[in-house]
């Protein structure tokens, strides 16, 4: 099923290393009509992708430019010195006019020699762009990147942009820098108050200029999250915003419950992610979330009712977005997200689906989900050394105005190769419609639902 969306990049290389045709993992930003989206293209087995492409719309989503970053990978042009790229993400520092993508620069063997851990390409269009800008230098090892920028001429911090990783060789230390020249410079590495461990962190920055990063601890057993008030000069200790319960997906499909952070425009944070607190015996994942003023206090863990909580269906990998110019009770949120239509299934029977879902009024009641792409067979995924059969780590939802706009992978039948590239959906797929909603106010976490199933504690890896 694929009649609702359509193709706007494909995987465009060949070196016999990768597996082709394959994009996984993207994540977007927009501002104004512009709409820049990032991920991996040609997956390795091992980590990362042959480079990070790129898809620009610069009218709201109706038509795409593609291509891929020059200057990271040996396959780049031009080329690199690293061996892959992975973790893409996507921001824009509106005081500097620059889009930046943030990714994680790989090199292989048993003893690779130091990278930077992140790398920063910069682009005034989103469509040209420079030689990736290195981020802490000689690191031996670094995991999910995010970045975010600070977009509100207001704010003391207008103008300042933060990166946020992870050391996997030191037990997942949370690692900060900040830029204030448009990305061209970093600062040094910086850590939270309490050196705390996590992993797949989200920077959001408040309109008065307050970054929030929500989180998962590195086991993956609790959401938490951190703050800077002075520009990115410090960093709070983390503070546990709540507790995951995460059913393991059958049909080898690689899938944690990382966060998926967005904010309205007062500044509200709203925290997604899988979890199965609501289903009897951890049987499948719900979306759920949790919202936050100061990223301090968080509210009890609600449930998106997409379907009931008897449904056969397992939901996982959400992309949660919120349209700018709208907050409190007024919000429009979307999410987007995968799923089994029936969680009890097999690697040569689970059949992966794509839907979103949408609130009009800050997640209080949800509108009836739509399907976007779906029929696919976990078989016709790229393989990774960690965590399994791949899509990627995260979806993404982004706003234009208050029409949802999201950049999905999809998969067909491999024919000689794979065949798995980046969708968008047609015009008129998304709806806002004041109809009939779900609330999930009455929804309660089951007691003990998830006792015989714990969490994951092995974190995904580029």
């Amino acid at each position: 099923m694929t009649q609702n969306v359509f193709r706007i990049s494909s995987d465009p290389f060949t070196n016999a290393s990768s597996q082709h045709a394959t994009q996984v993992e993207p994540d977007a930003f927009a501002f104004g009509t512009t709409i820049v989206a990032a991920f991996q293209s040609g997956r390795f087995f091992v980590a990362g992708a042959s480079d990070i492409g790129f898809a620009t719309s610069h009218d709201g989503g109706a038509t795409w430019t593609t291509g891929e970053l020059p200057g990271t990978t040996s396959f780049a042009q031009p080329a690199g010195p690293f061996d892959s790229v992975s973790d893409p993400s996507v921001a824009y520092d509106a005081m500097h006019g620059v889009w930046l993508v943030a990714s994680l620069p790989i090199i292989f063997g048993s003893a690779p020699p130091p990278a930077p851990a992140t790398l920063v390409s910069r682009s005034t269009d989103g469509l040209t762009w420079g030689l990736p800008v290195a981020v802490a230098p000689g690191q031996s090892s670094s995991d999910k990147n995010w970045i975010a920028c600070d977009d509100t001429p207001s704010s003391l911090y207008f103008g300042h942009c933060y990166i946020e990783w992870d050391d996997p060789n030191a037990g997942g230390l949370i690692h900060m820098s900040s830029s204030t020249d448009g990305g061209l410079i970093w600062g040094p590495i910086q850590n939270t108050a309490n050196s705390a461990a996590g992993i797949g962190g989200q920077p959001i920055v408040q309109p008065n200029g307050t970054v929030i990063v929500p989180i998962a601890d590195y086991n993956l057993q609790n959401m938490v999250a951190f703050a800077s008030h002075d520009g990115g000069a410090s960093w709070t200790a983390t503070v546990v915003a709540a507790t995951i319960s995460d059913h393991f997906e059958a049909g080898g499909l690689r899938s944690s419950a990382l966060p998926s952070a967005a904010m309205d425009a007062a500044g509200k944070v709203y925290l997604a992610w899988q979890d199965c607190r609501f289903r009897a015996g951890c049987a499948s994942n719900d979306i759920v979330m949790s919202t936050s003023l100061d990223g301090v206090s968080w509210t009890p863990v609600s449930r998106v009712p997409i379907d009931s909580m008897t449904s056969s269906v397992d939901h996982f990998l959400p992309g949660i977005g919120a349209a700018p110019g709208t907050s409190g009770p007024s919000a429009r949120l979307g999410i987007t997200y995968f799923y089994y239509p029936n969680t009890a299934c097999s690697s040569a029977t689970c059949v992966l689906d794509v839907g979103f879902i949408s609130s009009l009024d800050g997640g209080a009641t949800w509108t009836p989900p739509v399907a976007l792409a779906g029929g696919m067979s976990v078989t016709w995924l790229p393989n990774t050394q960690n965590g399994g059969l791949m899509v990627g780590d995260y979806s993404t939802t982004v706003y234009v105005g208050t029409q949802a706009h999201m950049v999905f992978a999809v998969a067909h039948a491999p024919s000689g190769a794979f065949d798995e590239a980046m969708y968008a959906p047609k015009a008129g797929v998304i709806t806002v419609s004041a109809g009939a909603r779900r609330s999930s106010a009455l929804d309660r976490p089951i007691p003990g639902a998830h006792s015989d199933h714990p969490v994951r504690r092995v974190p995904p890896i580029r």
